[in-house]
This record gives structure tokens, sequence and C-alpha cells, in this order.
């Protein structure tokens, strides 16, 4: 099996799209600005009578667009039920990826890795006073956090998949761009509002004008990202037809418009 090219591609595929997936979902925990990042000063906008916005995103932001990316080529070759098995299967490997972690939260901590072990540091401003706490914190994300990234995920790579693959059926094996950057502009419009009405509309109470402001905010990045990702899909069609060249290539393509019209 190993030694079938199309098979192992779709190994190498699963795994870069599903170690994607779960890396975004733990280091989301943490919010960076974009400008300052890049040596700018904050953007201040105002949008919806809310002030302060800014690109204020997720550190898993980084990645997500990568999953977009792989999902428009996944989809490419081996269409929607590929697309879908490897979606469900991510779901179900984050949620039982998180239950590892809370139930490494619940660990009784060793005494001297929980507090001497933390502030061995010459530098105060690197101390810990306690390991736990910290480890706490970090990968103890709220449940509606984590329930609204997974079912903004789903429900994106759902619709991403049924997009890619009408403006498909419409275009041919032309105009790549069309449908990788078009299923991707509206799957992740959807994302964009989905996991902030979850986490922070339903599960914080926060107003509902502020959640559409910042997820506003969020899809303008996401926008730019999938525009700019853009010559990376052409980059990884010609990668992946070299390697398979063109007979497999092509039968991969033709089966995967194929099973998009069952």
């Amino acid at each position: 099996m190993i030694q079938h090219k199309p098979t192992r591609l779709f190994i190498i595929l699963a795994g870069f799209f599903i170690t994607n997936a779960i890396v975004a979902e733990f280091i989301g925990v943490k919010i960076f600005s974009l400008e300052s990042s890049f040596g700018f000063l904050p953007l201040n906008m105002s949008l919806f009578d809310v002030d302060g916005l800014g690109f204020n995103l997720t550190a898993g932001a980084i990645l997500w667009p990568a999953v977009f990316v792989m999902t428009d080529i996944i989809n490419e070759y081996f269409g929607k039920k590929g697309v879908r098995f490897l979606s469900y299967l991510t779901v179900a490997l984050i949620l039982f990826a998180f239950l590892m972690v809370y139930g490494a939260i619940e660990l009784s901590p060793n005494s001297w890795w929980d507090g001497t072990s933390g502030m061995l540091s010459e530098d105060p401003q690197n101390r810990i006073e306690s390991m736990d706490n910290a480890f706490r914190k970090i990968f103890g994300q709220g449940l509606w956090i984590i329930g609204g990234s997974m079912v903004a995920f789903l429900v994106g790579q759902l619709v991403d998949v049924v997009i890619f693959q009408r403006i498909k059926r419409l275009t041919g094996d032309r105009m790549i761009w069309l449908r990788a950057t078009g299923s991707t502009l509206v799957s992740q419009f959807i994302d964009s509002f989905v996991v902030l009405i979850i986490a922070f509309y339903i599960g914080s109470d926060w107003e509902l004008i502020r959640v559409l402001a910042i997820g506003f905010v969020n899809y303008i990045y996401k926008f730019g990202m999938a525009i700019l990702l853009t010559p990376l899909i052409y980059l990884g069609h010609y990668i992946i037809d070299r390697y398979l060249g063109k007979e497999d290539a092509d039968r991969l393509k033709d089966e995967a418009l194929g099973d998009s019209l069952d």
C-alpha cells in the first residue's frame, strides 16, 4: 500500500492537515497583535460603533489558512469524500487530544516541579511560582472555546468542499484560483463568526455587536491570507502532478470530480 503513490500522497496530505488543525487548536490560547509583530502601531479601527479594534488574533490563525489550502488540494485530487473523511477524523482527534490534556491537568503535580523548578531562573521575570497553575492556564481552554472552534472548523470544511466542487463543475480543470480562493473565502466567512458566536456570545455573554465586529476584523485577515496563499495552490498542483505523473494525476482529478456528482 505504501508503494502506491496516490495512497502515499493521501497519507502525507492527511498528516499535515490533521497536525496543522490540532496544533492550531492548542496554540490558539495565545492572542497576538499582528501589527505589533511586524513593528507597526495597532490600527485602532472602529466598526459597528465598537472602538479600539485591530488585528488581535489567536495564534492559531497562523495555521488555519494552511489547513484550508490543504483542504482545496485534497479536494482537487480526492474529492468531497476524502475531505469529509479527514474533517470528521480531525474533529474526533482534536476532541481526543483535549480529553488527554484535561486528564493530564487533573494529575497531582510533583511538589518540586510545581514550586521549586519554576523559581530556578536567575531572571525574576521568568520565574513561575506554580508550574501546575501555569500548565492549567495554558492548556485548560474553556469548553465553549473548544466546542466553538470544532463546530466552526467542521462547518467551514463542509461548506468549502461543496462550493469548491460546484465551481469546478463549471470551470473544469481551468481557473484553479477561482475554486480554491472562492471556496475558502466563503467557508472562512462562516468560520470567523461561528466560533465567536458559540465561544463568546453564547458561552461568555459578550454583546452580539462586539462579536460581529471582531468577526469582521478576523475575516479581513483571513480574506487577505486566502488571496496571498493562492500561488501555493498552483505550486502544490505542480509538485503533486510531477510526483504522480500526468496519467495518475488526471485520473484522480476525474474521479474526484465524478465523486462530487454522485
